[in-house]
């Protein structure tokens, strides 16, 4: 299991989910990160320099299995109020997710820049709930390197229905789940709203096994996915 790349051995890392700090921060180092199974986060805390990106590898990592994914009644039927798209506008989704009257804001504008290029290059995608009416009223973003899907932040619109970002979730499962064996929803951190759907949390060591797994696997059809509108009612199983 060679993961480690720039960051050392899982083996060397502290046993805590901050393990790394830099100033660089581009592209290129984000792509390699998740392929170690890190991921970005800045350090906006008083005491840290203005620039000072934290790399995060949680003890307990946070994954939503795809054959697990709980669907209420509820969900289902509010799934039917939305029309979910795939890259239709990744900058609205990625700027609402960033929106600074978000409790625990950590979104900022460097983090808008290279993820923004990352969706340029393909590897960077986003999955939109849209209203009838054309609304955007949920979505999510992450990356995607063959078959790990690493989610990195989700949004609802309060004002047009709270189950939009988990919609949004729906249609990426759909996406995601298309018979190919092996491919891993990352979820950083398991949290209530996450935990409704099925996430659960696993050691660190076993994440980056599955890590591994993953990236062998074929990527999903992101081309086809952009299409038109994308059915979320194969991600949930009878």
């Amino acid at each position: 299991m060679a993961l480690s790349g720039v960051f050392g051995p899982e083996a060397e890392w502290p046993r805590q989910d901050l393990i790394a700090l830099s100033t660089e921060f581009d592209a290129d180092l984000v792509a390699e990160a998740y392929r170690a199974g890190v991921f970005p986060m800045p350090l906006h805390d008083a005491g840290w320099p203005p620039d000072a990106m934290g790399w995060w590898s949680p003890v307990h990592r946070g994954i939503l299995p795809l054959d697990d994914l709980r669907v209420t009644r509820s969900l289902r039927k509010s799934a039917k109020h939305y029309v979910v798209t795939v890259d239709a506008d990744f900058d609205a989704v990625i700027r609402r997710c960033a929106d600074p009257a978000r409790p625990s804001g950590w979104i900022d504008e460097a983090i808008i820049s290279v993820y923004t290029e990352l969706n340029r290059l393909g590897v960077a995608h986003s999955v939109e709930a849209w209203t009838p009416a054309g609304d955007l009223a949920g979505g999510l973003y992450g990356v995607s390197l063959g078959g790990l899907f690493a989610g990195e932040s989700m949004f609802h619109d309060a004002a047009l229905g709270r189950d939009a970002s988990k919609v949004a979730l729906l249609g990426l499962a759909s996406v995601l789940d298309d018979e190919t064996e092996g491919r891993l929803l990352d979820v950083q951190w398991v949290t209530d709203h996450l935990a409704t759907l099925g996430a659960v949390a696993i050691d660190r060591v076993d994440y980056l096994r599955l890590v591994s797994e993953a990236l062998a696997q074929p990527a999903p059809d992101w081309a086809r996915a952009t299409q038109g509108a994308i059915s979320v009612t194969s991600a949930w199983r009878a």
